[in-house]
């Protein structure tokens, strides 16, 4: 009974550690994600101030390149 006792004891802290390690990295991740979309409102806001087509930063060829794949892939 002790050695069950044991064995459970230390899967449980090793559980336990790597939840931590776990919530450590989801934390950095959350945080990164909030940097990037910070970051992208930040360029949207500038591209509507600026006027123009700014807010695509990829201008009209973002949809030629999709109509473009699909003919590419077509001929094959």
């Amino acid at each position: 009974m002790d050695r069950l006792n044991s064995k459970l004891y230390l899967e449980n802290c090793y559980i336990m550690a790597e939840n931590e390690r776990l919530r450590k990295k989801a934390e950095l991740l959350n945080q990164e994600n909030q940097e990037l979309l910070n970051e992208l409102k930040h360029r949207l806001s500038q591209g509507n101030n600026g006027g123009g087509n700014s807010s695509n930063p990829r201008g009209k060829n973002s949809s030629n390149s999709a109509a473009s794949s699909k003919s590419k892939s077509s001929k094959k």
